[in-house]
């Protein structure tokens, strides 16, 4: 096992001289997941005026335990006159709070006789008063290089009318399934042959990672074809991404293949599940290279492997720092368990009472077992030579998109 690297310097050699990707302007209404390319600086104030923020009666305060006259009504999306001394605007939740107004006092607690309204007598200066540029100021950064743009983000964006907005462009991955005996679901399985379970999982991950899927290849146990596909792959992406052929099989040649026209950064890792997984690069025509990450065959160590490097990778070529670390949690172990010399990362769920998280490991963590990670919230990371027990803390990364 001396030869193991740890996943640490496997990330150090992943993420090592990854530049962001290019970029380009979409839509606004396109840019759902996408990750901003440059900062953006507020045009307008928001709210852009002040505004009540409730139905009710606008008044100045010094006018507080008054009968006062009703001069004006003041919907949402109308001007507002210049009030009246000694008077009271009737005012919906969004109208502009008139000059001279400064608080309002919701409806429910008005007396109303006709066109006049008494006024309660506890009613303090900026009271039910949204000011402007209390969410936003004009000139300060809205948002900044790098963000994902989800859903608050985006409602950020429109506040500032804004209709189009520039972003990095999605990574562009090549995917490729080796093994002779792996075949496309709809087909009739014959003796000794599996469905590729791996390649819509991958694919989803990746899409959810922000990338963009150009291809995906079957790729048979041949050393000549092996070479030939992972020399097109490269061509047309960004990133090389394969399950299965990196091991020490005699059909296994996706390794040796990199070796003889790219370069190998990384192999064998002392994790579990994932050990025979391989790093590297790909050269392109024009000089540049494309990254390559061989990922095992086994589902399990294909999925763990998409979260731990494909994740990050990814978050580098898209200068996104919140997809380059999973966020960490500490948790109750709610099982027990020992590790040999790999690290160990344990499908669990977590499960949130007053006294903290607890995770619960999955029965069966072998390596094609899918089926535990479908309801999986978290890799519970269990150290090499450890012994665990119920109700020691552990550390936990969060399965978070």
């Amino acid at each position: 096992m001396a030869d193991l690297q740890p996943i640490s310097a496997a990330l150090e050699a992943l993420l090592a001289d990854v530049s962001p990707v290019g970029t380009e302007s979409v839509p606004l209404e396109a840019a759902a997941g996408r990750v901003l390319a440059e900062a953006v600086t507020a045009q307008l104030d928001v709210p852009p005026f002040d505004n009540s923020a409730m139905d009710g009666y606008a008044l100045r305060a010094v006018d507080a335990g008054k009968w006062l006259p009703v001069s004006q009504r003041i919907a949402a999306g109308t001007p507002a006159a210049a009030l009246a001394p000694g008077s009271c605007a009737r005012i919906f939740t969004g109208g502009e709070i008139p000059p001279g107004a400064d608080c309002v006092v919701m409806q429910e607690r008005v007396e109303v006789d006709g066109e006049r309204a008494l006024m309660p007598s506890d009613i303090p200066s900026g009271d039910n008063v949204r000011l402007r540029g209390r969410d936003v100021r004009q000139g300060s950064v809205l948002l900044n290089t790098g963000e994902r743009l989800e859903a608050a983000a985006l409602g950020h964006l429109a506040g500032q009318g804004i209709t189009q907005v520039s972003v990095r462009r999605r990574p562009r991955v090549a995917l490729l399934s080796t093994g002779d005996e792996i075949i496309d679901p709809g087909t009739p399985l014959k003796p000794g042959q599996l469905y590729n379970s791996n390649r819509p999982m991958l694919k989803r991950l990746l899409e959810n990672f922000g990338a963009e899927v150009v291809s995906t290849v079957s790729v048979p146990d041949d050393y000549a074809r092996t070479v030939a596909l992972l020399t097109a792959a490269a061509a047309e992406s960004d990133l090389v991404v394969t399950t299965g052929g990196v091991s020490v099989g005699e059909e296994d040649h996706v390794k040796a293949a990199l070796e003889a026209i790219g370069q190998l950064d990384m192999w064998k890792l002392a994790i579990r599940p994932g050990k025979p997984l391989a790093l590297g690069r790909l050269p392109r025509d024009d000089g540049s290279q494309a990254r390559f990450v061989g990922l095992p065959g086994n589902p399990v160590s294909g999925f763990v492997g998409a979260w731990l490097f494909l994740r990050p990778l990814l978050g580098a070529m898209l200068g996104c720092p919140a997809l380059k670390i999973l966020p960490n949690i500490t948790a109750s172990a709610g099982f027990s368990t020992t590790t040999g010399p790999r690290e160990h990362y344990m499908r669990v769920t977590l499960q949130f009472t007053a006294n903290g998280a607890t995770a619960t490991a999955f029965d069966d963590q072998n390596s094609g077992v899918l089926s535990s990670c479908i309801n999986a919230d978290a890799f519970a990371v269990i150290p090499p030579n450890s012994s665990i027990a119920e109700g020691d803390m552990i550390r936990c990364l969060w399965l978070a998109g």
